[in-house]
């Protein structure tokens, strides 16, 4: 018996699925046994499916919550070690609402889309408290890890 694919192969193994005989030249071992190349065309799970229009639905929702909390963050009257809480809570608003507009898909683009948002947020803050300070900054580096975090 010769393989499907390549006829100068001689073969005894089948595909689990379709019976097709395969070499093991394109043999594509898979969790549930040995299939042909055209039955393990394996599929991305859909949470790692993002089409354009979530991008623009999750790039508005990380906007809003930006703005938002940007102002909040400036208008709050703590500073040094409760920024950084701040900062941490703001991230995580910010990953929690564009997941959720997005239907808890996951993906670098929606990554990003989360860092920018903790960035607007932060230019928001330092709009209005102009000050410099460390602990904002490393609230900004701890939000936008919080922020990529929750949609990864």
């Amino acid at each position: 018996m010769r393989c499907a694919t390549h006829p100068e192969v001689e073969t005894s193994l089948r595909c689990g699925r379709c019976g097709r005989l395969i070499c093991p030249k394109c043999l594509v071992q898979t969790p549930v046994g040995a299939r042909c190349p055209d039955c393990a065309r394996m599929k991305r799970l859909p949470t790692y499916e993002v089409s354009p229009r979530q991008y623009l639905i999750a790039s508005g929702a990380g906007l809003g919550v930006a703005i938002v909390t940007g102002f909040a963050w400036a208008f709050i009257p703590l500073s040094g070690y409760f920024s950084l809480l701040i900062a941490l809570v703001v991230g995580y608003a910010i990953g929690e609402v564009i997941s959720r507009s997005v239907n808890r898909k996951r993906s670098l683009g929606l990554q990003v889309i989360g860092g920018i948002s903790m960035v607007v947020s932060y230019v928001i803050y330092y709009l209005f408290f102009p000050l410099f300070s460390l602990f904002p900054i490393i609230g900004l580096a701890l939000g936008i890890l919080i922020a990529v975090i929750r949609l990864r």
